[in-house]
């Protein structure tokens, strides 16, 4: 069992929806923090600085208000110690030079959102398996 957190930064109410319903349904043990903007997202910087758990990962959409979710990434890989923490951009986004630049950027994967629960809880799952379970990390 893995007792580290999962960060979704995600604006969209239905798809956060979608996200927590398909962890549930697979019973994903971790606890699910929510940031609902780049704004809150970044705030989380420094409280893991003071000590609160690192997440497993984090799942970043792109397309995000206040923050875009590329400058997100782009603090977050700048920052000296947390930038070994899993960013996994989950977004609607296929377009190429967003894919590119959060590869420039250093994100970990990048998977386009699907439209259809089923397959996202296929998305769910591999996101779990590999992120919290199979991947050995540093910290």
């Amino acid at each position: 069992m893995n007792d580290r957190p999962i960060l979704l930064v995600e604006d969209n109410p239905m798809d956060v929806d979608l996200t927590l319903r398909a962890f549930k349904r697979r019973r994903v043990t971790n606890t699910i923090h929510v940031a609902r903007d780049g704004e809150e997202a970044l705030a989380w910087l420094p409280r893991w600085e003071s000590g609160e758990p690192w997440p497993a990962v984090i799942l970043l959409d792109l397309k995000l208000p206040k923050v875009d979710g590329l400058e997100v990434l782009r603090q977050l890989k700048q920052h000296p110690t947390l930038r070994v923490i899993p960013v996994v951009v989950l977004t609607t986004s296929a377009e190429s030079v967003d894919v590119q630049a959060a590869y420039h950027l250093g994100v970990n994967s990048y998977i386009v959102k699907p439209v259809e629960f089923e397959k996202f809880m296929d998305v769910s799952e591999k996101i779990d398996l590999y992120w919290t379970v199979v991947n050995q990390r540093s910290y």
